[in-house]
């Protein structure tokens, strides 16, 4: 486990959430008639799981969840708007600033080193 102590967290949780908006995103075409999608979807999932841990390591595990949730849960509603059509209105946006400002305020004030 000392590898996962090297590497930087912020970075590390970033990538894990971004591997998560991936899996999330991908649920709408998973399928028996679609195997390679469906992997692809359990291997981003995998990599994020595994990656969140990593960051838990160095990184308060409240703050670290909620940051990773919340750079899925922006970036799956963005995926959704672009790639599948879902409604981009002005509350839809004005929740997606809100969560995107709890998700910095929480970096900026976890007490955890850059």
């Amino acid at each position: 486990m000392s590898w996962a102590m090297s590497i930087n967290p912020w970075a590390t949780l970033a990538v894990a959430g971004l591997l998560e908006v991936l899996w999330a995103s991908g649920l709408k075409n998973v399928g028996v008639g679609r195997p390679l999608t469906s992997l692809g979807v359990l291997a981003a999932l995998a990599g994020s799981m595994t990656l969140l841990w990593v960051a838990t390591q160095r990184l308060p595990i409240g703050t670290a969840y909620a940051v990773w949730t919340g750079i899925g849960a922006v970036g799956a509603a963005l995926v959704g708007i672009v790639a599948y059509g879902e409604p981009a209105t002005t509350v839809r946006a004005v929740c997606i600033l809100l969560i995107v400002a709890g998700i910095v305020g929480l970096k900026l004030f976890s007490g955890a080193a850059a």
